[in-house]
């Protein structure tokens, strides 16, 4: 498997899960503290980091310190490349 679909695999596994999805979801509205994040759920502190490591790994999502507080936001040259890739599969399929 090429190095590019091994990435691609990682990403949809982490879209693979509805709280991922959620979080992502709220991050395209803008950035956000992980305070703010974890507000909209009903999941611990270690539980919200669990699931911002697998986005932050795929590079989903872009994470930065400020101060005491993480905060997140989308890293939107992947979900371009995410995007294209999927354009790619449908311009094959509609080849066919």
């Amino acid at each position: 498997m090429g190095k590019y679909y091994k990435g691609t695999l990682q990403i949809s596994k982490a879209l693979s899960d509805a709280t991922r999805l959620e979080i992502i979801n709220m991050l395209a509205d803008g950035e956000m503290c992980a305070c703010k994040i974890l507000e909209s759920f009903d999941i611990t502190q270690p539980t919200l980091s669990y699931h911002m490591k697998i986005l932050t790994d795929c590079g989903l999502i872009n994470s930065k310190r400020d101060g005491a507080w993480m905060r997140y936001s989308l890293k939107k040259e992947t979900f371009e490349m995410v995007r294209n890739l999927l354009n790619d599969f449908c311009e094959c399929i509609n080849q066919n």
